[in-house]
C-alpha cells in the first residue's frame, strides 16, 4: 500500500539519489505508479536520451485553467560535505527532518502528493495539476519541454504555485540568473622573459576587474525602492584554473562566472559589457601575439521572475495565507519560465533556503504541516464556482 502522508512520502523522496548528474527516472517511475493507484493519469516528458524525466499530471476536470504545483526533483550534490547522518536517507529529530533535498524541494512536493490521495476529484470544480520538472539545480533546463507542451499538449493552469522554500511567505520577484565559461588563451614563456609570453592569468584578473566595474556602474543606476538583497545585480567568478608552475608564464586559463540580475535590461546588459571588454583586451594583446583568444560560452541562465501588479497568484495566495504582503528573493527558480509561458506565478514553500544545499540540509516539521494546511484550503479553493 502506497504511503499517503508528507513525512513518510518525504522520506521515500529523499532516499532516491537524484543528484543533478544523475537520473531521476526511479523517482519519476515512484511518482507515476502513486498516481496510478489514486486513478490519476500522469504525462512523462522524458529527455532525448531517455536517463530523465519531467511529470506533469491533472486532478479534476482535465481542461485549462486552475493551479498548478510546481517542484523539481533533482538535489545538489553531498560529496565533501560533513553529515551527521546518511543524506539519502531521512532523518528526524527535534521537529525537523534531515537529508538532501528535504528542504529544495521534496518537501513541497511530499506535501502535494499526500493532497491527491486527500482530495475528492469529483469535487474540483477546476483542475489541480502536477508540474514536476527535472535539472532545476543546473540551470532550469529540465523545466523549459514542459512549459512548451503546456498549452499544447497539456492543459495550461492558469496560476502556477512554486513551492521553492520562503518559510511559506508569499514571492513575487527574483534575480535572473546567467552563467558562463571563459577561457583565456595567451602564449607560454619562461617567467624570466615575461615579454616573450602573455599571461593568460593575468588576463582573467582584468577580465575580473571589468566585471567588478560594470557591477559598480549597474549598482549606481539602481533604484532606490529595489527590494533586493543587496537591491543591485551582482557577480561571482566561482573557479578560476590556469597555469602549470611558478616559473612559467600561464598560456592558458579558464574561469567559471555568474550574475545574477534585477532586471530583464541587466540580464542583457551584463555579457554584452563583457564581451566588449574581452574584445578590447583580445585585441591589445593580438597585437603582440597574433594567437591570444579569449572565448566565452554560456553554460547555463535563468530568467528572472519579474513583479506583475494585479497578479492572480499573489492574489490567491494571499487570500489563501490570509496577509497582505509578499517579498522578493535573490535565488533563481523556474518561476520565470513558467511566467514567460503566459502563467501567473507566486513563489511559496515550506523550509528556509538558508538550509539549502548545506550539510545537515533539514525543514522544519511545522514548516511541512504550514504548507499541508495551504494546500488544503487551495483545494477547497478549486472546488467552488469559478
Amino acid at each position: 500500500m502506497h504511503k499517503t502522508d508528507t513525512l513518510n512520502l518525504l522520506r521515500d523522496l529523499v532516499a532516491f539519489d537524484t543528484v543533478s548528474e544523475r537520473s531521476n527516472m526511479a523517482l519519476i517511475g515512484y511518482v507515476r505508479d502513486y498516481l496510478s493507484a489514486h486513478s490519476v493519469e500522469s504525462h512523462v516528458i522524458a529527455n532525448e536520451a531517455g536517463t530523465k524525466a519531467n511529470l506533469f499530471a491533472t486532478i479534476g476536470p482535465r481542461q485549462d485553467g486552475g493551479v498548478a504545483l510546481s517542484g523539481h526533483t533533482d538535489v545538489v550534490p553531498v560529496e565533501g560535505q560533513d553529515w551527521s547522518s546518511d543524506p539519502f536517507g531521512a532523518v528526524e529529530r527535534d521537529g525537523r527532518i534531515y537529508g538532501r533535498g528535504t528542504c529544495d524541494m521534496k518537501g513541497f512536493i511530499a506535501a502535494a502528493l499526500a493532497l491527491v490521495a486527500k482530495v475528492d476529484a469529483g469535487r474540483l470544480k477546476r483542475p489541480l495539476h502536477l508540474a514536476f520538472s527535472y535539472d532545476e539545480e543546473v540551470g532550469c533546463t529540465g523545466v523549459v519541454p514542459m512549459v512548451e507542451a503546456i498549452g499544447r499538449d497539456l492543459p495550461m493552469p492558469e496560476i502556477v504555485i512554486v513551492g521553492e522554500p520562503t518559510m511559506m511567505s508569499v514571492v513575487h520577484a527574483h534575480k535572473g540568473f546567467g552563467a558562463y565559461e571563459t577561457t583565456i588563451h595567451g602564449k607560454a614563456a619562461h617567467s624570466s622573459l615575461p615579454d616573450a609570453g602573455v599571461s593568460a592569468t593575468l588576463i582573467a584578473g582584468e577580465l575580473m576587474q571589468a566585471l567588478q566595474a560594470i557591477l559598480a556602474e549597474r549598482a549606481a543606476l539602481t533604484p532606490h525602492h529595489s527590494p533586493f538583497i543587496p537591491p543591485h545585480s551582482t557577480f561571482n567568478v566561482g573557479r578560476l584554473s590556469g597555469g602549470e608552475a611558478v616559473n612559467i608564464i600561464p598560456g592558458k586559463c579558464r574561469m567559471e562566472w555568474e550574475y545574477r540580475a534585477i532586471s530583464n535590461e541587466d540580464a542583457a546588459a551584463i555579457p554584452a559589457a563583457f564581451a566588449k571588454a574581452a574584445e578590447a583586451i583580445e585585441a591589445r594583446e593580438r597585437e603582440r601575439f597574433p594567437g591570444v583568444r579569449i572565448e566565452t560560452v554560456r553554460l547555463a541562465g535563468v530568467p528572472p521572475f519579474v513583479p506583475q501588479a494585479d497578479s492572480d497568484a499573489e492574489a490567491l495566495l494571499k487570500r489563501l495565507l490570509g496577509t497582505n504582503e509578499a517579498g522578493v528573493v535573490s535565488f533563481g527558480t523556474e518561476a520565470g519560465v513558467f511566467q514567460q509561458g503566459g502563467m501567473s506565478v507566486v513563489i511559496c514553500g515550506p523550509g528556509d533556503i538558508a538550509q539549502a544545499h548545506q550539510a545537515d540540509e533539514f525543514v522544519e516539521i511545522s514548516q511541512l504541516k504550514a504548507c499541508e494546511a495551504l494546500l488544503d484550503r487551495l483545494a477547497e479553493w478549486l472546488c467552488q464556482d469559478a
